[in-house]
This record gives structure tokens, sequence and C-alpha cells, in this order.
């Protein structure tokens, strides 16, 4: 499958007719709704995890030196925690073109923290997607994301501002925390004087 999923994404008539939709965010859009919305709701997706295993071409990294940021995988039983916000089907323009470096979307059941659950989007880089870089170990992923810059600015930063997001909505995901201790590590001993 191509880079580009804009097209793609055009095509699915899932929710034609319908005035709003809620979108499920679980990486950056938890932080960064850079689009209008209706209303705003911490929520989850159940069957999914959150891994670096996306590659960013477009945002984070470049096509020579892409960067890392979440994409999901399955996994039975797994609850994946984020954002939901309602929006209106011309928003989608937007936000295909922001998603289009490997994710396509998809209809997914969205649970709300008072039992409410509704059927909405969520854009996921599945594994067949050009730019999907796959399983590492955290230590790798920190290695790679210290290194990664693009035209929104260093990979570290999309780390960083996920993991206090996630913190501050009082969600622990080990992944992302992981990562995130190996990356101050990183930096630290940058800042050491050689011996």
């Amino acid at each position: 499958m191509s880079h580009n999923t804009i097209e793609i994404n055009r095509a699915m008539d899932k929710f034609d007719g319908h005035h709003q939709v809620w979108l499920f965010g679980y990486g950056s859009l938890i932080y960064k709704a850079d689009f209008p919305y209706l209303q705003k709701r911490p929520a989850s997706i159940t069957g999914w995890t959150r891994r670096f295993w996306q590659g960013s071409h477009d945002h984070r990294g470049t096509p020579e030196a892409p960067g890392r940021v979440v994409t999901l995988i399955p996994q039975e039983g797994a609850v994946c925690h984020g954002m939901a916000y309602l929006v209106t089907p011309e928003e989608f323009a937007h936000l295909d073109h922001r998603e289009k470096n490997g994710y396509l979307r998809l209809a997914v059941e969205i649970d709300f923290g008072d039992g409410d659950s509704v059927e909405g989007l969520v854009y996921i880089a599945a594994e067949d997607n050009a730019a999907f870089l796959g399983a590492a170990s955290e230590e790798e992923i920190a290695q790679h994301i210290a290194a990664a810059v693009g035209p929104s600015g260093p990979n570290r930063d999309y780390l960083l501002h996920l993991a206090a997001a996630l913190r501050e909505m009082g969600h622990h995901d080990e992944h992302v925390f992981a990562i995130e201790r190996y990356l101050a590590e990183l930096a630290s001993s940058a800042h050491q004087p050689n011996a």
C-alpha cells in the first residue's frame, strides 16, 4: 500500500449521511486537536494496544530518515485509552491529510467512562502500509526517536507530549513510559562530561 492513504480514506462510506461522527485519538490527537470539534471526551477502545511501530516520513521524520509514531496493534483483552472528539464530516478532509502517511479509517466501538459506547472512527496504520517499521525494543525505539526530526519538529517532542497527556488523563502506558525513560537516559548520558 502507498505511503499516501488520502484517496483510500475518501472512499470510506461507512458514515455517509451522518451529520457528526466520534473520532478516537490515541497519539498526537490526544494533545493536538488542530480541528474544530463539537465535544471532547476521554474514551477507550478494547482489543488494541498502542505501539511506536509506525514510521513518520512527513511529520516527525523525513522519507530518508523516518521518525517513529504510534499506531494500534490488535491485542486480545487490551484496552487503549485516549480522547474522543465529536466532529462533522467536513473535518475528514483535514484529518485524512494529517494521517495520510499509512493510516486508514476504521470503524470501532468507542467506550466512555460512564458506561456509554458508540460506533466511531479511528485511524490505524496496519502492518501492510509502506511506512510500517514494526516491532523493536523500547530502548531501540528511544534511540531512533532521539535522532529523528521532521517538518513538525523533533520526534522526541511527540513522545514527550504523548506521555505527559497520558499522565494528565491518569493512564499508565508501559510501552510509552519505558521509551520515555530510555530517552531521558540517552539525554542524560549525552550531557555527561567525558571521563
